[in-house]
């Protein structure tokens, strides 16, 4: 008499056991709609990537051209490098207002990822006279060349109609600052 009670105690232990543990494996399982969502929620495709970098990157180099010219009008004794720096101001001004919008309508927050400009710009400050003429244009000419190689690299790799654009509006108006940066340089030279 006692076997089976002993015999029904055992079952009834290993019938809940066998709940438990299906309780436990079902409980851990995701639902396949959500773990779904999640998983496109934070999936970054590399077109993604390639376009925030864009973003950063050629608002940060707008932005180091923007200071350098603003230094330019204020510490350069000719004329036509003044004139040349409240020129590219005023288009890196319209680049960076545009890539800000436009960032910001992808989400993507700007943030000065890389402050090795900052050289170039104690660089500048520190410049006197003649010698100040010369950095600065051949400071201008080096940010103007990675600009261009950033508009050109995004043109290639984006198919984004509004990003090429951007790039179609802006390009022409970098090649011609560069070349007329380059035409004055080669006056100092």
């Amino acid at each position: 008499m006692k076997a089976i009670p002993l015999f029904k105690a055992s079952l009834f232990k290993v019938f809940f056991l066998f709940v438990l543990i299906l309780c436990i494996t079902t409980c851990r399982k995701i639902n396949p709609i959500e773990s779904s969502l999640k998983n496109q929620a934070f999936v970054i495709t590399e077109k993604e990537e390639t376009e925030a970098y864009f973003f950063i990157s050629t608002a940060n180099a707008s932005k180091s051209i923007i200071s350098k010219s603003q230094i330019a009008q204020q510490k350069s004794s000719d004329a036509i490098v003044q004139e040349l720096g409240k020129r590219i101001e005023f288009q890196e001004n319209q680049v960076l207002n545009e890539i800000s919008n436009m960032a910001a309508l992808k989400l993507i927050v700007i943030t000065e990822i890389n402050a090795t400009h900052k050289r170039d710009l104690y660089n500048l400050i520190d410049a006197n006279g003649t010698e100040f003429n010369d950095v600065y244009l051949n400071a201008m000419k080096d940010a103007l060349n990675d600009q261009i190689e950033l508009f050109e690299t995004i043109s290639r790799e984006t198919n984004d109609k509004k990003i090429l654009e951007l790039v179609l509006r802006f390009l022409p108006e970098q090649y011609k600052l560069l070349r007329e940066t380059e035409r004055i340089r080669k006056q100092y030279v």
